[in-house]
This record gives C-alpha cells, sequence and structure tokens, in this order.
C-alpha cells in the first residue's frame, strides 16, 4: 500500500529517513506506514474485538504455541478492512474528503512535494 503509493508520487520506496537503508527492505514506506500504524493497525484491530467481529473462536493455537487467525477469522478481517478502506474521513491538511485507503497517496504525494521544495514542512498525518 505504502509502497505502491511512493512510488506513485515519484519516490522510492527503498531510501528512508528512520529506517536503515538495507538491501530488499522498503524503508521510506516503513517510515510512511509509521504515521498511520495506530489506525490502520491499532485501532483498527481493538475496533474488530471491541465490536465482537473476531473472537476466539476465529483463531488456531499450535502444538509450538503460536496463535493464528483460522479462514474464518482471516475473512472477517479482510471484510472488515475492505469496509475500512471505502469510508470517508476529512484530511486534517489538504481539508478534503477522501477515502481511508487513499491516505497513504496523499501523504507520499505531500512528502514529494516537501522534498522538492514545494512545501515548508512535511505536515505529518495527525488523527484524533
Amino acid at each position: 500500500m505504502c509502497t505502491s503509493a511512493l512510488e506513485a508520487a515519484g519516490l522510492d520506496p527503498y531510501v528512508g529517513f528512520m529506517h536503515t537503508d538495507r538491501p530488499g527492505r522498503r524503508s521510506l514506506a516503513l517510515d510512511l506506514i509509521e504515521e498511520f500504524r495506530a489506525w490502520f493497525c491499532d485501532r483498527f484491530v481493538l475496533m474488530l474485538i471491541n465490536k465482537k467481529v473476531i473472537n476466539a473462536e476465529d483463531f488456531e493455537k499450535r502444538e509450538d504455541g503460536a496463535v493464528l487467525l483460522n479462514e474464518k477469522g482471516r475473512k472477517e478481517v479482510l471484510t472488515a478492512w475492505q469496509k475500512r478502506k471505502n469510508e470517508v474521513m476529512k484530511h486534517p491538511f489538504l481539508d478534503e474528503k477522501m477515502e481511508w485507503g487513499m491516505l497513504p497517496y496523499a501523504q507520499a504525494l505531500l512528502l514529494a512535494r516537501y522534498i522538492r521544495g514545494d512545501l515548508d514542512a512535511y505536515p505529518v498525518f495527525m488523527w484524533k
């Protein structure tokens, strides 16, 4: 998601600022996802649990102690994820409505504008 957004904005996803550059590591994509981690990951997972979209029956425990989503659980998570990406939000810096799924692309464009010198500062995504 972030890799393709960065490439579409004309940026190299392998050259980052915060994450160390290593062969095959998309460091800039990892940098970009940091802004969204609280919403894309933490809030989303907590919402799935709180709204009982997933529960203990959606997991399987392996003999080695690993706990994995089963097929039904994966389907529930992916269905909820697709719905979430299509929800509309108002971008705090651009002041425009967009789908959540377009957020990485919008931030990649803003980052490209900052690197080119079109913006004085990079507007980090901050959400409630």
